[in-house]
């Protein structure tokens, strides 16, 4: 029987072909997942405020840090006094930063933004950029809070986190966005381990008894007003007593 060497190279240049398009789509930034891929933004306002919190963060003393995106920046506005009221006594430190999405937190916190400070306990809420500005599958936000988790064991170990559910948006359950951050709600409650990771979702704190959100707590149906955040602190507070072991 002669040898025939053409299933043989046939077999090779499929194989070859076969790396050749895996190694493309590796090297595609479009075939990488956003929500897990670090990404700083060019906004000014952003990065003078990432380089303040450096600055801000040195010789500070902190035990409850805040982690999120506008919602979370929103404590520096409209929920300035509550703040005050709840979280000043406890040296809280803010870094939410308007529009963020969880690539842009898993960035600041690889770039310094916790490594000044030890707090006790991170409160984290982050999501809903990834779900109003994109879209994301909510598996690909889910694996986007859980790279955040992991940044944060690695950089404090010792420091508990307080995981918060992605507050409701628009006006009545059925909201298109408004069900994609639930269904990253059902994900993320997964990662609590009720040693480090602690789940708390606040969401009926908000809703009124028919699953409406009052343009009285949130105007713009996403934003807190000054109501909301008190609703917020109130909801919170026995949680962040008993993580903090007050």
């Amino acid at each position: 029987m002669r040898f025939n060497p053409l299933p043989m190279a046939f077999l090779l240049l499929t194989l070859l072909a076969a790396t050749e398009l895996i190694a493309a789509e590796a090297d595609n930034p479009r075939k990488r997942v956003k929500a897990v891929t670090p990404e700083n933004r060019s906004d000014k306002w952003w990065s003078d405020r990432h380089t303040q919190k450096l600055k801000a963060s040195k010789g500070k003393s902190v035990d409850l840090l805040m982690i999120g995106d506008s919602i979370t920046h929103g404590w520096e506005g409209h929920g300035k006094k509550v703040w005050q009221q709840y979280y000043a006594k406890r040296n809280a430190f803010n870094i939410g930063y308007s529009g963020d999405r969880t690539e842009h937190v898993i960035w600041r916190l690889q770039h310094g933004e916790i490594d000044a400070i030890s707090p006790q306990l991170a409160v984290v809420m982050i999501g809903t950029n990834n779900t109003g500005h994109r879209q994301d599958p909510p598996q690909e936000t889910a694996a986007g809070i859980k790279h955040i988790l992991a940044e944060l064991k690695q950089r404090k170990p010792k420091m508990k986190v307080l995981l918060l559910a992605i507050f409701p948006r628009g006006a009545t359950a059925d909201d298109k966005l408004r069900k994609i951050n639930a269904s990253i709600n059902e994900h993320i409650k997964e990662y609590a381990d009720g040693k480090r990771v602690f789940f708390l979702d606040l969401n009926s704190a908000f809703l009124d008894d028919r699953g409406k959100l009052p343009k009285s707590i949130m105007p713009d149906l996403l934003h807190p007003h000054e109501a909301g955040y008190r609703k917020w602190a109130e909801a919170m507070e026995p949680t962040i007593q008993k993580l903090l072991a007050e």
